[in-house]
């Protein structure tokens, strides 16, 4: 029986799900390699070469962030780039451990025990392009999955361009590489073209990191531009970009106090949190939830702030009185902060309302105040129309109406006015 095209059946759509998180396990499988190599490079006598270490673990959390969201995305909006974007950078990051480790193991541990060592030296020594060039078009695209507007397809085709540019460069220049990797060449290396494709490189790589920065300007020239849904999808990028403001803050103390740790815990924690950012912006998760989600974040971390404070100076008093190593000490403390901590967030919490959720704040004060005035009202017709007026003050409805229940002794046979509904339209 012949088969119209009109009775094919349709293409599944299930394929860029499944592509999506085929990707997400290739992603996820270069742990358990690199992990292998850094056993290999432990028991070769090298332990300083390996990666997967405590202080690699915030950017470990950072990669599997960025994958996850890019499998969630791409899955469910397999048309939108940025989660394929998301992909790749977890990918790149990925490969590129990969790639050195094995290099590390090839020419540093055990000479000559692996094939292409220096292949893999090569690109893992360049790789780190690969993550700007990501994260450039990810700010760039986020959160419609188009540019800006069309004039910027020339900017986006030089920013595509420079990473090519520049891995063709370093893989095909005379370049040594950097330690601690031993001071060889590519073995791609042209030394005939050596100067133009040094020229090439350098001017690739800062075309590279300018595209993170425009791209970054970029989500300051939409917000502006934005109305509506989009606008509200840029607020969560907006909380990211105040989360950046505290992410340097931290990251610059932990540089002057000389703390590693604080520096890669500041850092790594903030890269994870801004693909969750990026995902709820496309997504478009709790959009307009987004005043209360920042007045919580705000009130907590002021809370923790001020009780830690509180907790230290406490400590730090009595410790003088009574001796450092005094129990007295630390149940003082511990007592002092739990009797102060639901009273200060009560505070802490309405000044923040006040200055970044004024709207809830103006809302819960008008129900306050018309609760109190309900005690006292006895007129019905006032009745309804203040209530109607402090819904319409607080939710901004459309369209309101008020349906009055009759009395019970008015339903069991008093005549009466049949109800009707008090509506207000706007």
């Amino acid at each position: 029986m012949a088969v119209t095209p009109g009775a094919r059946p349709p293409r599944g759509r299930w394929w860029p799900a499944g592509l999506a998180w085929a990707l997400w396990v290739l992603a996820m499988l270069g742990f358990p390699v690199i992990f292998w190599l850094d056993r290999l490079l432990r028991e070769a006598g090298r332990p300083d070469l390996v990666s997967l270490d405590a202080v690699a673990i915030p950017y470990l959390l950072a990669l599997v962030s960025a994958a996850t969201v890019g499998a969630v995305v791409a899955s469910r909006r397999p048309r939108h780039p940025v989660g394929w974007l998301l992909l790749a950078l977890g990918l790149s990051v990925t490969s590129s451990g990969f790639a050195d480790q094995y290099a590390f193991y090839g020419l540093l541990a055990r000479p000559g025990a692996v094939p292409a060592a220096r292949y893999a030296a090569v690109y893992g020594d360049a790789s780190f392009v690969l993550f700007a060039a990501c994260i450039g078009f990810i700010l760039l695209l986020t959160p419609t999955g188009s540019l800006p507007s069309p004039r910027w397809r020339w900017w986006a085709r030089v920013a595509a361009a420079a990473p090519a540019v520049f891995l063709v460069a370093a893989a095909l220049g005379t370049r040594m590489l950097e330690p601690p990797y031993p001071p060889i060449q590519s073995p791609l290396a042209f030394p005939a073209l050596a100067g133009p494709l040094q020229v090439a490189g350098v001017l690739a790589l800062a075309i590279t990191g300018l595209a993170v920065l425009v791209a970054a300007a970029s989500l300051v020239l939409r917000f502006r531009r934005a109305r509506g849904v989009v606008r509200q999808q840029l607020r969560w990028m907006a909380l990211a970009a105040a989360l950046a403001l505290v992410a340097v803050a931290v990251v610059a103390a932990g540089a002057v106090m000389d703390q590693e740790a604080v520096v890669v815990s500041a850092s790594g924690v903030y890269m994870a949190l801004l693909p969750l950012a990026i995902g709820a912006a496309i997504l478009r998760y709790r959009l307009y939830e987004l005043d209360r989600i920042i007045s919580r974040t705000l009130a907590y971390g002021l809370l923790t702030v001020v009780l830690g404070g509180g907790y230290a100076g406490v400590v730090l008093g009595l410790g003088q009185l009574l001796g450092p190593d005094s129990s007295l000490v630390v149940a003082a403390a511990t007592l002092a902060v739990a009797a102060a901590f639901q009273p200060t967030r009560r505070r802490i919490q309405q000044a923040v309302d006040r200055r970044f959720n004024r709207r809830r704040y103006d809302a819960a004060r008008t129900i306050a105040a018309f609760s109190a005035r309900l005690r006292q009202q006895v007129d019905l017709e006032a009745l309804t129309a203040e209530l109607l007026a402090v819904v319409d003050q607080t939710m901004q409805p459309t369209r309101v109406s008020l349906w009055l229940r009759p009395s019970p002794h008015e339903s069991s046979g008093t005549p009466r006015s049949e109800a009707r509904p008090t509506t207000w339209a706007y």
